[in-house]
């Protein structure tokens, strides 16, 4: 029984361990979150669709600089379709354990806040309204690490295009549900000479 729990203790231990260490300085986090799926199976059903992929490199222990990429889709039979996009820079903070009372999930996880800041836009097809601009978000989110490389993230997020057209101003609060992938920059080294 004491192998058991000294077990737990050494497996609950390392998690912790390969959370802190896949945000350190000189790592690279790369994946995407899937925002939003309706596909309509009734008669008129549409389909809604938007996919977020980003990276970004960690300049220091906690602190991520990157860019991202949203591109989406809504329509229906005999209805307008709708296409937004967002393209910039993005910056994320990975709260410590200890700051401010914030807990550790399970022992392997981080809750993080993210920040964006790009340019973007919506077009709606058949004579519909259009928006350009700027494009600007921030959110809290949560990385549970389900192996020592891959996060699996809920990410809940305002987000604004401050823009020129007939769309002006929109905002919208997102829920995204994805993961990333944590790599050690020699790790990252390796699997881009292996593409080469």
């Amino acid at each position: 029984m004491k192998k058991l729990i000294l077990t737990g203790v050494l497996a609950i231990a390392g998690l912790t361990a390969t959370a802190n260490a896949q945000i350190q300085k000189g790592n690279w986090m790369v994946g995407g979150n899937l925002a939003g799926a309706n596909f309509g199976l009734n008669k008129g059903g549409g389909y809604d669709f938007n996919i977020q992929p980003k990276g970004a490199y960690f300049i220091e222990d906690n602190i991520a600089l990157g860019g991202y990429v949203d591109l989406g889709f809504k329509g229906a039979k005999d209805a307008p379709t709708t296409f937004t996009y967002n393209v910039g820079a993005l910056g994320r903070y990975y709260l410590n354990p200890g700051e401010q009372g914030v807990s550790n999930l399970l022992h392997h996880g981080r809750w993080f806040l993210e920040g964006n800041v790009g340019v973007g836009g919506t077009s709606i097809s058949k004579g519909g309204s259009s928006s350009n601009g700027l494009n600007f978000g921030f959110g809290p989110g949560y990385s549970y690490f389900i192996t020592p490389n891959i996060g699996l993230e809920g990410l809940v997020k305002y987000d604004a295009n401050a823009g020129f057209g007939s769309g002006g101003y929109t905002n919208k609060i997102t829920f995204g549900l994805g993961f990333q992938i944590y790599l050690p920059t020699s790790k990252a080294k390796q699997i881009i000479n292996d593409v080469k």
